[in-house]
């Protein structure tokens, strides 16, 4: 699966027993999301990564674009905005870790900063 499969892929609903991604399945989707960085907060794996930007409202255009495809794949990240940078982080709360969903919005996180 290459990273233009993750992004053609759609989150699918996640529930409370669902499998975490195994680590045989993280060295198999982290290369496709080179940028973004697998970080344990709270005993919780998420995946994280920021973005540039020349000035806080191209951020904020930014921001829109990641939560209106967030609603449409009813999957939503943490959004830090800041003056020149944009900080998301992907996890699936309800299985307290990460799932194949959070690999599938980071691809399309990127493809949306790609423009």
């Amino acid at each position: 699966m290459d990273k233009e499969d993750l992004t053609n892929n759609s989150c699918e609903a996640c529930h409370a027993d669902a499998p975490l991604v195994t680590e045989e399945e993280i060295k198999e989707l982290k290369p496709k999301i080179p940028a973004w960085q697998i970080l344990n907060i709270d005993s919780i794996d998420r995946l994280s990564c920021s973005f540039a930007f020349k000035n806080y409202m191209e951020g904020l255009s930014f921001v829109s674009k990641v939560a209106a495809m967030a609603e449409l794949e009813d999957h939503h990240p943490e959004i830090v905005l800041e003056w020149g940078k944009v900080t998301v982080s992907w996890w699936s709360h309800k299985i307290k870790g990460l799932h194949k969903n959070d690999f599938i919005a980071a691809a399309k996180t990127d493809a949306i900063y790609a423009g």
